[in-house]
């Protein structure tokens, strides 16, 4: 047991690490052949914030837990949410300002509809997996065409020049993606195997292992992000952290196991899971919309997000 415990954090440090590492060369190789920061921004650094739920789904998937990766991808949009958005709100209230993020916000609400049809007959069938890839890629195709059409005055365009690494030569940037990509899926293939041992060990489900500490922990990257965002005055980067993350775990991380492992759902994913996530996307939405101009996300709204989180895990475990 103790083994499995070290070998899972260390897992989840590896991840965590070499998601980063992967992101840093691959931004910055696309800004040494000429892409614009914003493309890299909306496309490269928001997949690369969802690379380790996407490879841990895809590792779960392939060793038999679709359960496990099915929860990976609720529990870690419920963690951004009700976790990562909520402690940066109690941090500093975030400004939406962003025309950008007015786009995407409704595209999460919609895909997130999308995903709760598809989970609702308490099953993941092959073609709803497919589906769900196929969207993936149509969104990463939009957001390159939105971000030769933003508003150069767009206060996201500036934050989103701001991360892209400069100054790396091409070979560096070269060797950054191939660490990722060896580590990536190495980190997770033992991170995976730790936590089903984990689980069994304290007579967890899969499911639930999947929407706590591989969620939790897949999403930390979100909240250091988040938190350093904001501190730097950076509200609409770090709320478009997590709105991106989330659109790409609904469509990547949760059409992994529907392509690799479809099959029936644990119950609970469609008594309880799917709800809170569609709740909590639903609150976001009503706190960060505005048609008509600013709109903030107060010490307030963080707290109510924060206290659902934690009743929410009152409910997992209660």
């Amino acid at each position: 047991m103790f083994l499995s415990v070290v070998i899972f954090l260390v897992g989840l440090i590896v991840l965590s690490w070499s998601a980063d590492r992967f992101v840093y060369g691959a931004s910055a190789l696309a800004k040494n052949i000429g892409i614009s920061p914003m493309m890299i921004g909306l496309t490269i650094v928001a997949m690369g914030s969802s690379a380790p739920e996407i490879v841990v789904s895809a590792m779960a998937s392939a060793n038999g837990n679709m359960n496990t990766a099915v929860g990976n991808a609720l529990g870690s949009n419920i963690t951004n949410i009700a976790l990562v958005l909520g402690i940066t709100a109690l941090v500093k209230p975030l400004v939406v300002a962003s025309t950008t993020l007015k786009r995407e916000l409704p595209a999460l609400l919609v895909i997130t509809l999308i995903a709760v049809a598809f989970l609702f007959d308490g099953e993941l069938a092959s073609y709803e997996g497919l589906i769900l890839m196929g969207l993936f890629v149509f969104v990463l195709a939009m957001m390159a065409w939105l971000s030769l059409q933003v508003d150069k005055e767009d206060p996201l365009v500036a934050e989103t020049a701001d991360e892209i690494p400069s100054n790396v030569s091409t070979t560096s940037a070269l060797i950054w993606v191939g660490v990722g990509l060896v580590l990536l899926p190495l980190s997770a293939h033992f991170l995976v195997d730790s936590a089903v041992e984990i689980a069994r060990y304290f007579g967890i489900s899969d499911l639930v292992i999947g929407l706590t500490i591989i969620a939790f922990g897949t999403s930390l990257p979100e909240l250091a992000a988040s938190i350093a965002g904001v501190l730097k005055g950076e509200d609409d980067l770090a709320l478009g952290n997590i709105i991106g993350s989330n659109i790409f775990n609904l469509l990547a991380v949760l059409g992994m196991p529907g392509l690799i492992a479809p099959g029936l759902l644990d119950p609970d994913v469609f008594n309880r899971d799917m709800w809170v996530m569609l709740g909590l996307t639903l609150l976001l939405f009503l706190f960060s919309f505005d048609l008509i101009g600013k709109r903030i996300i107060s010490r307030t709204n963080g707290a109510l997000f924060l206290a659902s989180f934690i009743g929410y895990q009152i409910w997992l475990f209660g």
